[in-house]
């Protein structure tokens, strides 16, 4: 049973919406999942580390991928560990600071990570193929004022 099965016909819209959202995001998630395994051997954490290392490509700082990643250090070192044994990514010190590493995807880190990139892209696509080209632009936009009042609402406090 999915989360929008709670949702009884007296529950707001809202919680009926958002319930309906919780349930698609599981259900892309659950799918991301197996094929990273199964067409990668790959986790979706693993997946995550490399693309935020992808989108920094002078490395981060363990605390800043654990940061970005909202997990803990512990985590974070766990899945470096084994993407450093396997050569996708490599430790780098710190010009200036000598306790501090920098971790960078490694030439044969970016080239697994574009590919497994291209072929998530194209999974996310697939997912969403029920909404024509109209419907996905109005969706975005109504999630981004959802966002936008979320994070005005969030100031104030």
């Amino acid at each position: 049973m999915d989360l929008e099965a709670r949702a009884r016909e007296d529950h707001h819209d809202a919680l009926r919406l958002w319930l309906r959202l919780l349930t698609c995001t599981q259900l892309i998630e659950q799918q991301v999942r197996a094929r990273l395994r199964e067409q990668f051997e790959t986790t979706l954490p693993r997946f995550d580390l490399m693309a935020q290392l992808e989108r920094a490509p002078d490395g981060l700082k363990m605390n800043e991928l654990s940061r970005r990643m909202m997990v803990t250090g512990g985590n974070v070192t766990g899945i470096t560990d084994q993407l450093e044994a396997e050569g996708m990514v490599q430790r780098v010190p710190l010009e200036g600071d000598r306790r501090a590493l920098l971790i960078r995807l490694t030439p044969a880190g970016k080239k697994a990570f574009a590919e497994m990139a291209s072929v998530h892209e194209g999974w996310i696509v697939e997912s969403l193929a029920g909404l024509n080209e109209r419907e996905v632009e109005a969706l975005h936009a109504l999630l981004g004022k959802v966002k936008h009042h979320i994070n005005a609402a969030e100031a104030v406090l």
